[in-house]
């Protein structure tokens, strides 16, 4: 076993566990948009291994795209305030829009994320999170397709990391403490 490997307390969800929730994410968005050409905003870094399935497994055309913020830093904790690192090239106004993030934790990245979207008019506007985690949440959000909830451990893995590494983990774990501490 790798060093990345035994750096995790546990396996939370098994890289098939996670590929067969996202075939049903993309049945339940193919369904909802039929007749429709949404656009899909990845929020980088995290999301962009999820997304990469995720499009594979809607059967419609669309565009990608992808938007850069950041809240954690090499922090375990969001530090509440939102940056833009990169932002949407296409124009969105007037389009159906799907943001796909990797992991709700407070929710003022998302509180964020729709305020802006509400400011390009966009048609619509739906969120497809992996992961949630409804007891850190601060706001009330929305949150149109979710992959799985989980509690307020921090997680690894299927784009997830710490300090920008363990996002090539093909499953999603919890972190030893001892790594981050």
């Amino acid at each position: 076993m790798s060093k990345i490997h035994k750096d995790m307390t546990k396996i939370l969800f098994d890289a098939e566990t996670i590929q067969n929730r996202i075939k049903e994410l993309g049945k339940e968005i193919t369904k909802d948009y039929e007749g429709k050409r949404p656009v899909i905003v990845c929020i980088l870094r995290g999301a962009v291994v999820f997304m990469t399935d995720l499009v594979r497994a809607i059967d419609l055309p669309l565009e990608i795209d992808f938007f850069s913020i950041s809240s954690y830093g090499s922090s375990t904790k969001s530090s509440g305030i939102v940056k833009i690192r990169k932002d949407i090239d296409t124009d969105i106004s007037g389009r159906d829009v799907i943001v796909v993030e990797d992991i709700v934790d407070t929710g003022l990245s998302l509180e964020y994320i729709y305020e802006y979207l509400k400011h390009h008019n966009v048609k619509s506007a739906k969120v497809c999170v992996l992961l949630d985690k409804p007891k850190a949440h601060k706001v009330d959000i929305k949150i149109d397709y979710r992959g799985f909830d989980i509690g307020n451990e921090f997680v690894i893995g299927y784009g997830l990391d710490y300090d920008e590494i363990y996002r090539n983990i093909p499953y999603i774990g919890i972190l030893k403490e001892e790594i981050y501490k």
